[in-house]
């Protein structure tokens, strides 16, 4: 299973596969022709109250990490969860953020929990 994290802002590249982006709000100045998003799955996004709370630099990423991954048991979110699980058995995956951190972002939790 290969799923990986990009910026969205990052060029397109022929071994992203299928490309997902996991951003609740889209992208600042990008277009929708250069984003080349294949699926834009909003409920699988942390919640607007969690990412404050993690973007006011009060908290861990361990800690935020835990609190995502509580929000991704509730049943819509895990459905989504399953179908990009789906997408990602069948091909590569390239999980999107506009996240200037992507490594210690919530991308990064969806691809670790997709790759377990």
């Amino acid at each position: 299973m290969s799923v990986r994290v990009r910026r969205v802002y990052d060029p397109p590249e022929p071994e992203d596969g299928v490309r997902i982006l996991v951003d609740r709000l889209w992208p600042r100045g990008l277009s929708k022709d250069a984003a080349r998003v294949d699926e834009w799955p909003k409920g699988l996004t942390p919640s607007t109250e969690l990412r404050r709370w993690y973007h006011a630099g009060e908290a861990s990423y361990e800690e935020f990490s835990g609190r995502y991954e509580a929000e991704l048991a509730a049943p819509e979110a895990a459905e989504l969860l399953g179908t990009v699980r789906e997408s990602a058995a069948k091909g590569p995956v390239t999980l999107l953020t506009a996240s200037k951190d992507p490594e210690h972002s919530h991308a990064a939790v969806l691809a670790r929990l997709l790759q377990d």
